[in-house]
């Protein structure tokens, strides 16, 4: 594997200039507003550490320390009736605080309640198995394994689960290119053809906007029918009108002459 370098948070480079809203900050409660909430907290903190707590979109969040990550879930499965862990993972917050964001989703159904446990960690520690309390946190913990490269100790299979074993990288850190980087390019063709042929066949695209025109297998086109591999022209290109002639009444025909392209999105 080659070596680290930071790439300062690669994944804010704009690929492309159409961005989407973004959300304002959840409105954040008090325990106490919640009768339920607030009896679960104060059996928690006379149990555990609590380095902060609130209720964020109707449910309760609570962070706590990682080293009682494990304590923690046991007491939430079987003391407080939170016995359904429907997601496990975490955020790189590594450029900003030096530290993996961790969270485990719970679910109560018996007090119709969800609760989110979090926590941090550096990246050079590691993170107790949540496996011999809930069997859900077995594949979710290789996710995190193998999406942030965060070592869970006494999982019973760590390995990655998504990507190939031998692959470079954890795709879900900030520094990791939202394309791949220079190593993915070129796995497949490495791994079915050989090194031998980079030349021949060249890099894998890996540009999810990308379209070529002159491309009649692999892209749909709007407006009229192509034959699988038929071979380009210029008639192809041709797009009159957006919509077929017995289309949806009332609705206004779209021709491509009258379309304006919008700078910014309003």
């Amino acid at each position: 594997m080659r070596p680290f370098t930071d790439k300062k948070n690669t994944q804010r480079k704009e690929y492309y200039a159409d961005r989407f809203r973004v959300c304002s900050t959840l409105e954040r409660t008090s325990p106490s507003s919640d009768k339920i909430f607030e009896k679960d907290f104060i059996k928690l903190t006379s149990k555990f550490k609590i380095n902060d707590a609130y209720i964020e979109a109707g449910q309760l969040v609570i962070w706590i320390e990682s080293a009682d990550n494990v304590k923690v879930l046991k007491f939430l499965k079987n003391t407080l009736a939170y016995n359904n862990l429907s997601e496990m993972s975490a955020v790189d917050f590594l450029a900003e605080k030096g530290e993996f964001e961790i969270f485990y989703q719970m679910l109560s159904m018996q007090k119709r309640k969800r609760l989110r446990v979090k926590c941090c960690i550096k990246e050079s520690e590691s993170l107790k198995s949540a496996v011999e309390v809930y069997k859900s946190a077995d594949w979710a913990e290789r996710e995190v394994y193998d999406m942030f490269g965060v070592v869970i100790e006494g999982h019973p299979y760590m390995k990655r689960i998504l990507m190939p074993d031998d692959w470079s990288g954890h795709p879900l850190r900030k520094t990791y290119p939202l394309q791949g980087d220079e190593t993915a390019q070129w796995y497949e063709i490495d791994q079915i053809f050989g090194k031998e042929y980079r030349e021949l066949i060249g890099p894998e695209i890996r540009d999810s906007a990308l379209i070529e025109k002159e491309d009649t297998r692999g892209y749909a086109r709007v407006g009229h029918e192509v034959h699988f591999g038929e071979p380009y022209s210029e008639e192809l290109s041709k797009i009159g009108e957006y919509q077929e002639e017995d289309g949806v009444l009332f609705i206004k025909k779209i021709k491509k002459s009258k379309s304006v392209t919008l700078k910014k999105r309003h």
